[in-house]
């Protein structure tokens, strides 16, 4: 309940944040600009619905990861911009002062922002935020949520310089919308990953000690990123050169973590063949990428495939359930630990016996077909 009110006054923030946008810029440039600004926003969910493919995380933390981004994170970053600005400058009145802000100032605040929701989440959604995929994901929809908002003021901004032709809005819509749609989600990423990696691994401590880690490569991309346009020389070369092979390495790092997910499943759903849980044919089925299509055709010549899918996904929150536990138990948990620890066993529990279902079902349904099928006097 408490998260389903939290998530209703960040909508409310979202809201208002917008509208206020739309007041200052006017209401039909902000039509078009948030328009425009869906573009990168549609590519980014998809490919982050994409990667949450193994083990989708609940739509209303989803929800709250871009409404927090949207709407939170760009009022955080404004208020607090405007204090942190004047003290860089305080320290060098001679730098330009757009260079300032758009290397030094805006990683520094707006990843701090961003990050912010990231630790939030962790502590609201503890129980499913078990791996750095994880991370990932929730970082990258908090960074969609404020790249969508952040691009609707650049693209006002552009159309107003232009005097409302469109050559300056389409450049920036060519460069922020199709070339860098990604750069915010990746920026932010670097940090969801190292706090879903203390997320497995440890408890609270650990998680807070990552995410302060993470926030180096977070805002150093981010400047790294920024800087390009006040550097000399050719914007597309250094794209290329740069900005290119970083995001193929953050493409082969979320393809190695996703391969590394699957062999956690299959190695934590291994553990319960010995006590009858699981046959050994079923580790397989559901714990691999080609077990699951299989399996998922097979259910569907019987009208099964909702079932299949409840199995998979119950059986691969079980496996993370699971790794828990056992991170738990490695860990010695004080008395707060005791109780999660307590808690991740019931939940453990009542898994296997809606996994115990979801097979009993899928064989009922199974039977049934095969018997109309050998009788179909009978149907």
């Amino acid at each position: 309940m408490t998260n389903i009110i939290l998530l209703c006054l960040l909508g409310l923030v979202t809201a208002g944040t917008l509208a206020v946008f739309a007041y200052s810029i006017g209401a039909s440039v902000f039509l078009i600009c948030g328009t425009l600004a869906l573009v990168p926003l549609t590519i980014c969910v998809l490919t982050l619905m994409w990667i949450d493919r193994w083990e989708p995380e609940p739509k209303t933390a989803l929800a709250f990861g871009f409404c927090w981004g949207a709407g939170m994170a760009v009022i955080a970053a404004l208020v607090v911009g405007s204090w942190v600005q004047p003290l860089l400058m305080a320290g060098n009145v001679s730098a330009d002062p757009s260079m300032v802000g758009a290397v030094i100032q805006a990683p520094l605040v707006e990843e701090l922002c961003k990050g912010a929701g990231v630790l939030l989440l962790f502590f609201l959604r503890r129980r499913t935020f078990d791996g750095p995929i994880d991370g990932v994901v929730y970082a990258g929809i908090i960074a969609a949520g404020f790249a969508f908002t952040e691009n609707i003021l650049y693209f006002g901004q552009a159309l107003d310089q232009s005097n409302g032709a469109a050559g300056g809005l389409v450049g920036i819509f060519l460069m922020r919308g199709l070339m860098s749609p990604f750069a915010h989600v990746m920026f932010t990423g670097a940090l969801g990953a190292c706090v879903g990696y203390a997320a497995r691994h440890g408890g609270t401590a650990l998680v807070l000690g990552a995410w302060v880690v993470g926030l180096i490569p977070a805002m150093l991309l981010h400047g790294l990123w920024n800087g390009m346009t006040f550097v000399g020389g050719n914007f597309f070369i250094m794209y290329g050169a740069l900005q290119m092979p970083i995001f193929v390495l953050f493409l082969v790092g979320i393809i190695l973590l996703r391969r590394s997910e699957a062999r956690l499943t299959r190695r934590r759903l291994g553990d319960y063949v010995p006590s009858g849980w699981f046959s050994q044919q079923e580790v397989p089925m559901l714990a691999t990428g080609a077990g699951r299509r299989r399996a998922l055709s097979w259910a569907r010549t019987f009208g099964g495939g909702s079932t299949m899918k409840e199995f998979i996904r119950v059986a691969t929150r079980l496996a993370f359930t699971r790794n828990r536990l056992l991170v738990d138990a490695a860990g010695r948990p004080g008395s707060a630990g005791a109780r999660r620890f307590a808690e991740a066993q019931a939940q453990e529990l009542a898994l296997l016996h809606k996994s115990t279902a979801a097979r009993s079902e899928l064989l009922g349904r199974h039977a049934a077909a095969v018997w109309h099928a050998q009788h179909p006097l009978n149907n």
